[in-house]
């Protein structure tokens, strides 16, 4: 714990050193600061993907040099103070958690979801910030895949969900025949609405195999991009040039490719 706490603030010191003395730092604001923080969320993220142990400690100290330097200039501009930012969440984590440090009994994960959600509005409603719905946490610069699951999450903590795999499954495949009877009839707009229609029925369909869509689809692009990268090498040895093969030949190819060991 003590090695932790002083690693911690000799970050904090470099950080105020930082903002007082170079140039670069200085310049910095919350709005220039934000695409940077953006990137090294989905850095951590591809670290995380490949299970790079290595490269997700690295992440994780850019993206907490991020978070000191948001709270250096909350303090320059007396909104806030890096100790009131961390009693927050600390306050935040024991109030939302009644069944470690109250009396509630839950009986599994989806008791203790249904709590969280239960007393952030509660929350909002004593702080005189009432939502006009339970929707509105739903963060509006989430990638699409992902807050379609925060908007699914969020309408199953008020009941409205399905009640099994099977009629979620249903729902895909209605959604993919709309789909095709507005291709059928070549009516533009409502393809691209019963496109979307589908996707987030799909991505219902992964919350009930438990799988994250958003993880699912990152490693069939990284799939796909790995198997293609080999079948650029394997035509080039062939001295062939892909642009210059049959849909045939490289797909005969690409079969080669998946064959190939530790490759699924």
């Amino acid at each position: 714990m003590e090695e932790t706490a002083n690693s911690f603030m000799r970050l904090v010191k470099i950080m105020d050193e930082l903002r007082a003395q170079c140039p670069w730092d200085r310049k910095q604001t919350i709005h220039t600061l934000r695409h940077m923080t953006i990137e090294e969320t989905y850095e951590l993220a591809d670290a995380i993907t490949d299970e790079n142990w290595p490269g997700i400690k690295e992440e994780l100290g850019d993206i907490m040099l991020h978070l000191l330097f948001y709270a250096k200039i909350g303090t320059e501009q007396n909104r806030f103070t890096l100790s009131e930012a961390i009693n927050s969440v600390c306050e935040k984590l024991i109030h939302r958690h009644p069944h470690i440090y109250g009396d509630v009994q839950v009986k599994d994960e989806e008791d203790v979801k249904r709590n969280w959600e239960q007393l952030k509005l509660q929350e909002r409603n004593e702080q005189g910030e009432l939502k006009k719905s339970v929707l509105s946490g739903v963060p509006r610069s989430l990638p699409s895949v992902v807050k379609a699951v925060r908007i699914q999450e969020k309408a199953k903590q008020v009941g409205f969900e399905w009640e099994n795999k099977a009629d979620v499954w249903k729902k895909v495949e209605e959604e993919s025949n709309e789909l095709q009877e507005a291709v059928q009839q070549n009516e533009q707009d409502r393809i691209e609405e019963e496109f979307g229609d589908l996707l987030f029925s799909l991505v219902n369909y992964a919350r009930f195999l438990h799988i994250d869509p958003e993880a699912a689809l990152e490693k069939t692009n990284k799939k796909f991009i790995r198997r293609f990268q080999q079948m650029e090498t394997i035509a080039a040895q062939q001295g062939k040039n892909l642009a210059g093969l049959s849909l045939a030949e490289m797909d005969a190819i690409w079969n080669e490719v998946k064959k190939q060991k530790h490759d699924s």
